[in-house]
């Protein structure tokens, strides 16, 4: 009797230290329509790499999917194996993040107005000097080198640039949870618009703003609005923690990152920003990284 032919067995590689090398078995999970998703959707859902990475290893030859080399756009149900190979692996390894402390008159992204970039500051010479990753610079790190979320131009703190998908989708994905702390120094200027209901009191605060020992004046039941009640852009915005690190300065605690958001909340509630600094993400503090320098996110730190 002849025997059945042997199954074609694949030789996987030494899997490198956070780069994924297969997707665990994950229990059936409704999904829209036939309970499939595109592949490279899975691969996100899963931390293994971002939509576009995915795509582009898909592309290359790079992804199995039940043993099978992967094709663009093909459905996979959720309790599929996925495996990606050396050469992903390789290349997902050598990406870097860099955290930022950034000055103010620099932004996030591309250059705007005759202001520089954030990327421009990551050159040997601004490296901090007490950074103990076992990272060396190289230019490539700076190619598709993204920020991971935005500080505004008159904001300064910490600023995440990565090269790596999984890390901005952690920190920028529509379904992203991930905290970001800040230190708010504020006026009290009135509700404008007379929302406090007392238009004289309003004028009053407009005309003389308190600058000193704000937590004194302000209202507290306008801190409350604060926290939870106000909406930007027709939305209502999440619930934050905010409480008063000292008479002049707020701790503000935020799950969501609209356009100028703590600026505009403060406003509404007659509170003018006159100094904002993000000293964490996650899990991911600022901590002693000097204005305008960076480092590298070392391998053991998690957003």
């Amino acid at each position: 009797m002849n025997k059945p032919p042997s199954r074609p067995s694949f030789r996987r590689a030494p899997q490198p230290i956070d780069a994924p090398r297969r997707a665990p078995a994950a229990k059936p999970a409704a999904t829209a329509g036939t309970g499939t998703s595109r592949l490279n959707k899975r691969m996100a859902e899963l931390g293994m790499a971002s939509r576009r990475e995915a795509d582009d290893w898909i592309g290359r030859g790079w992804v199995k999917v039940n043993g099978q080399v992967a094709s663009m756009g093909m459905q996979v149900t959720p309790d599929a194996r996925i495996e990606i190979n050396k050469q992903a692996q390789g290349q997902q390894a050598n990406q870097v993040t860099i955290l930022v402390n950034k000055p103010m008159g620099i932004v996030s992204g591309q250059a705007e107005d005759g202001h520089l970039p954030a990327i421009t500051l990551v050159q040997p010479q601004n490296r901090w000097v007490d950074d103990n990753a076992r990272f060396f610079f190289h230019p490539k790190q700076l190619q598709s080198l993204v920020p991971a979320g935005r500080l505004d131009i008159d904001s300064i703190g910490l600023l995440v640039l990565t090269q790596d998908g999984r890390v901005a989708r952690q920190l920028i994905g529509e379904d992203s949870q991930i905290e970001k702390e800040y230190l708010v120094r504020v006026t009290y200027g009135g509700l404008h618009g007379g929302a406090s209901g007392d238009p004289e009191l309003d004028e009053i605060h407009e005309n003389d703003p308190v600058t000193q020992n704000v937590q004194a004046v302000f209202p507290p039941e306008q801190l409350a609005r604060l926290r939870h009640g106000l909406a930007l852009d027709g939305q209502a915005l999440k619930p934050a923690r905010i409480s008063w690190q000292n008479p002049e300065q707020l701790r503000v605690v935020l799950t969501e990152g609209k356009k100028r958001q703590i600026r505009r909340m403060c406003e509404l509630v007659g509170l003018k920003v006159v100094g904002l600094k993000r000293v964490r993400i996650g899990n991911v503090m600022l901590g002693h990284l000097p204005l305008g320098q960076w480092r590298y996110l070392a391998p053991h730190e998690r957003f």
